[in-house]
C-alpha cells in the first residue's frame, strides 16, 4: 500500500502537528475495515488522533482510497472547527479522488517531484 499527502495536505498537517506515524495507522485501520464514514467515489472520512491529544479530539481527515493499493490525503479539518464537507465539496473531492487512484507510477514521479504529492514512508 502506497500512502500519499497532497501539498495543501502536507501544509495543515505540520501546522496541526499530524504526524506520518498517525496517517500510517490511519491507513491500516482502513485496511482492517475500520472507516469512519465511505463517502463514496474512493472518499473516506477517518478520525486522526493529533499530537498530544486523542482521536475524540483530534481531526478529521479525507482520504482518495483504493483497496490495496493507493491512498492520498487530501484534505483535513479539526474536529472543533466543522463536522463535515459541503455537497459542492464532495462532489470536489470526488473528483480529484478518481483522478488520484487512477495515477500510473510515473504519474506519481511527476508529482512527487513536482511537489504536488509527498509519499508517506510506512516504516513498517
Amino acid at each position: 500500500m502506497k500512502i500519499f499527502k497532497t501539498q495543501w495536505f502536507t501544509r495543515w498537517a505540520k501546522k496541526e502537528k499530524l504526524t506520518d506515524k498517525a496517517l500510517v495507522k490511519a491507513v491500516k485501520e482502513i485496511e482492517q475495515g475500520l472507516v469512519d464514514t465511505d463517502l463514496g467515489g474512493h472518499v473516506i472520512k477517518k478520525r486522526v488522533p493529533l499530537f498530544g491529544r486523542g482521536k475524540s479530539s483530534g481531526a478529521r481527515t479525507i482520504i482518495a482510497y483504493k483497496v490495496k493499493n493507493k491512498a492520498f490525503f487530501i484534505y483535513g479539518f479539526a474536529k472543533n472547527k466543522r463536522d463535515n464537507v459541503s455537497t459542492k465539496e464532495l462532489q470536489a473531492l470526488q473528483i480529484l479522488a478518481a483522478n488520484l487512484v487512477e495515477y500510473t507510477n510515473p504519474m506519481l514521479d511527476i508529482a512527487i517531484r513536482e511537489n504536488e504529492l509527498t509519499e508517506v514512508k510506512n516504516d513498517g
